[in-house]
């Protein structure tokens, strides 16, 4: 498995497979070729279907000088390695050909090429989360020891600073007011859903305030917010609305909000490795799934659950989002992206409520509803996988009234 580092990357909204990686791919092939005159830059399959909404192509221009690049939009044309791809043209003043590249957007703002073995860039020696726990179980540890174990001696600095920006995002997005930008005109509510949770006592007091951290951050990261994909930029409301809640409520220390980051960190890389974590290869379970995995795990680790009751807590995440479709309205992770961040995190605290409640066994196991995430993505339809072709993206997600 990778670094849970591929799991946690900071940047700027509003997405982390259209717009972070498509720039960091279009800044690699800059730097390469800064004697070209010109530039094209084509996009495939769904960074061209939903590249407009995702401004896949305002990120990419961004990297080059003014006018000296072409994009050309090819939303039919889908490369066999994933269906995010992008490839790039450097031209001399005569208009030859200098250098060309394509590129492939995995998700979570991970770029790779044809030449890119993922093995490579593995550092855990485990395939699957049963020989996680296993190892686990031989040896006494807990999962947020096996990433201290494996990472580099940095990690608790790059989880320190992951967690201090996630906090930024939710606190930003709660201050923030107004209408989001595109033309929905949809209106932000986080602000208005704190304040009203206030009116509140007990259980709806306390989801109305999860609800209210979940929404602040997925409307900065559709504002173009600096966000942590968790995994993803569509996603990433989930895992700091949840630790920002439990720190709220129960006082966590600091420490033990990082190793939760690290337990939920290692549950997304499992999903990685083994099945997808991109909305336009296995549709929106790999992203809102994964983040609900990754949140239920958190919150059972800091309740103290076992390693069994984690694992148990993480499968009910992703089992309960299986075949849940990636169809946003007008390309933008707007509508229905930012109210399922919403129902993610409260869906956590109930899977940690569910599996504390028992011994951790259970009959499917994590594995085994990520392989069934990965075949469901497979049989997912493409106009089901983020090219805004079907679904809830048919409609105009505009007001009734005009």
């Amino acid at each position: 498995m990778e670094s849970i580092k591929s799991i946690y990357r900071i940047g700027n909204g509003p997405s982390s497979s259209h717009t972070m990686g498509p720039k960091k791919a279009a800044k690699q092939f800059f730097e390469q070729n800064q004697k070209a005159k010109t530039f094209r830059a084509t996009l495939f399959g769904s960074l061209a279907a939903t590249g407009k909404g995702h401004l896949t192509d305002v990120s990419i221009a961004s990297v080059f000088p003014e006018g000296a690049l072409e994009i050309i939009w090819k939303a039919k044309e889908f490369k066999k390695r994933h269906p995010n791809a992008v490839s790039f043209e450097a031209f001399n003043e005569n208009g030859d050909v200098l250098s060309e590249w394509t590129a492939y957007s995995i998700g979570g703002g991970a770029i790779v090429d044809e030449h890119t073995k993922l093995e490579e860039s593995h550092i855990y020696p485990f395939k699957n989360m049963d020989e996680v726990l296993r190892y686990c179980n031989r040896n006494g540890l807990h999962l947020w020891e096996v990433v201290e174990a494996y990472e580099d001696d940095d990690i608790w600095d790059y989880l320190r600073k992951v967690w201090d920006i996630m906090v930024a995002s939710v606190e930003r997005g709660l201050e923030n007011e107004g209408v989001l930008p595109s033309h929905l005109k949809l209106p932000r509510k986080a602000a208005s859903y704190l304040i009203k949770a206030k009116a509140y006592i007990g259980s709806m007091r306390k989801r109305a305030e999860v609800f209210a951290y979940a929404l602040a951050v997925s409307e900065e990261n559709a504002a173009g917010g600096k966000i942590v994909t968790a995994p993803t930029c569509g996603s990433a409301g989930v895992m700091p609305s949840v630790l920002y809640y439990l720190r709220s409520q129960h006082n966590f220390s600091e420490v033990k909000i990082l190793r939760a980051l690290a337990t939920a960190g290692l549950v997304g890389a499992v999903v990685k490795m083994n099945a997808s974590i991109s909305g336009a290869e296995v549709g929106c379970q790999g992203e809102i799934g994964t983040a609900c995995a990754m949140g239920s795990a958190a919150t059972t680790q800091l309740f103290g659950g076992t390693i069994f009751q984690v694992e148990n807590s993480a499968e009910m995440g992703l089992e309960h989002h299986l075949g849940l479709t990636c169809d946003p309205v007008g390309g933008l992770v707007q509508i229905p992206c930012i109210e399922r961040n919403a129902f993610a995190a409260a869906r956590a605290l109930n899977h940690n409520a569910f599996a504390m409640l028992n011994d951790g066994r259970h009959r499917i196991s994590f594995d085994k509803i990520v392989q069934t995430m990965k075949q469901t993505g497979h049989d997912l339809p493409n106009i089901y996988k983020e090219t805004s072709t079907g679904g809830l993206a048919l409609f105009s997600g505009m007001a009734d009234d005009e």
